[in-house]
């Protein structure tokens, strides 16, 4: 460690430690570096309430059991062999008159530009794109945190065409399976499509036997919604399959998403005793403010961020009667469904719940690996998104928790996922969602 031109020294930003409380793990056997203007800008955000509260507390508690064990000034060795320290900057000739003085964020960056000019390789890692120009403006290296990072343009889809013989879909169709050789993610959809034919044959991978089971087109509405495209008959087919614990949908602005998820939990709570209720939430819009800012009562603060689920189960009310319920309002005070924010959830055990959490993109991986977490035995949960419209500053469409958890999740048994690219809410929605 003693050889500077060959240890990489890495500046780590405050909002690293909010993205990802013991993020100094990911750098191995090298030099980690804790500015002691992240150190305050740690202890002001530890008295929030919300999730950067909890993961500036958390960060604190980790690098003070790192000091346990050495002087944090001249560096502590953790037990992934690097080396752990806290650096003072009393040098301000780095920073140049056009950047506030008084500014921690550039006080961290006078930290980096000392280092540096110590002879070490210094990268910056920070999660806020305006640090990150700053820093390649001053001469440093400056990179992301890209541990959790998905690649969108490689995002899985949850479903892939193939041109087969007219053999194959009579097959399929009239036994309603065949065996399937072709690697495939468990519950993988495929489109068999034959010449000369408009639609093609849907069909889902099983991997526990190996075989592709025939997807029939709906004969009876859910909750008074049909699939309008066949991605939205992937969706609905993952939605109300008992043996998938976890679904995910993505995609634009008008796919129905939202819509789909809500009718199949109010289809399955009504038709039979598997779920208790369906619990339906989304993240605070920016995620993490506290809604006491709001007047009124819980109920009056949440039906601001929670109008887009009202507005969807109104559309499935006008569609759908349901026995004993006539009005909006009467459901939602019933016991069969739940509005609640995602800061009343963390610390809940939630079993026989059928689950739906919209808006998705805007949850860091930590804060889904939180949310999901909380689902107990016989739950089912629902998380849609659109990964291009993100509201956090420090996530985008490759880090944010849901495509994080796609990928992830990919492959397992109790997983399904579907990419909607089809918007059905109304020919300008579609426009607006591609041209603007």
């Amino acid at each position: 460690m003693s050889d500077n031109g060959s240890v990489k020294t890495f500046v780590i930003d405050t909002n690293v430690f909010i993205h990802k409380a013991d993020a100094i793990l990911s750098f191995r056997d090298n030099e980690v570096v804790i500015p002691l203007g992240v150190l305050e800008e740690l202890d002001t955000l530890k008295t929030y309430s919300d999730e950067r509260g909890r993961n500036a507390r958390h960060a604190i508690r980790f690098i003070d059991s790192v000091a346990k064990h050495g002087d944090l000034q001249k560096g502590v060795k953790m037990e992934n062999g690097s080396i752990l320290r806290v650096a003072v900057s009393f040098n301000r000739k780095g920073i140049p008159n056009d950047l506030n003085k008084t500014k921690v964020d550039n006080h961290i960056l006078q930290t980096a530009i000392d280092i540096q000019n110590e002879g070490r390789m210094v990268f910056f890692v920070s999660k806020d794109i305006n640090a990150r120009i700053k820093a390649q403006s001053l001469g440093l290296k400056a990179v992301d945190y890209e541990k959790q990072k998905v690649n969108i343009n490689d995002l899985y889809t949850g479903f892939r065409e193939l041109d087969v013989t007219a053999d194959t879909i009579a097959s399929l169709t009239t036994v309603g399976t065949i065996p399937w050789n072709e690697k495939m993610a468990a519950n993988e959809f495929l489109i068999l499509n034959e010449k000369n034919q408009d639609e093609g044959v849907l069909a889902r991978y099983d991997a526990l036997t190996g075989q592709l089971n025939f997807v029939d087109k709906l004969t009876e509405s859910v909750s008074g919604i049909k699939p309008l495209n066949i991605e939205q008959r992937m969706a609905l087919e993952l939605l109300l399959d008992d043996s998938i614990s976890i679904v995910t949908l993505v995609g634009k602005a008008g796919t129905g998403k939202t819509l789909l998820a809500v009718a199949a939990g109010l289809h399955r709570i009504f038709k039979d005793d598997r779920f208790s209720k369906v619990l339906i939430s989304r993240p605070i819009v920016p995620f993490g403010k506290d809604i006491g800012y709001l007047p009124g009562s819980k109920e009056e603060k949440l039906s601001h961020w929670m109008q887009p689920l009202h507005d969807n189960i109104e559309f499935i009310m006008r569609a759908h009667k349901f026995t004993n319920f006539k009005t909006t309002e009467s459901l939602m005070q019933s016991s069969k469904i739940e509005v609640e924010a995602l800061t009343y959830i963390r610390g809940r055990s939630l079993p026989n719940q059928y689950i739906i959490i919209d808006e998705v993109q805007n949850l860091s991986p930590h804060e889904i690996k939180t949310v999901v977490s909380r689902a107990g035995e016989g739950t089912k949960v629902i998380l849609t998104g659109d990964p291009y419209q993100i509201d956090s500053p420090y996530l985008d469409s490759n880090s944010n928790g849901l495509t994080y958890l796609v990928e992830a999740f990919k492959g397992q048994e109790v997983f399904g996922h579907v990419l909607l690219d089809k918007s059905e809410r109304s020919r300008l929605a579609e426009l607006a969602a591609e041209l603007l």
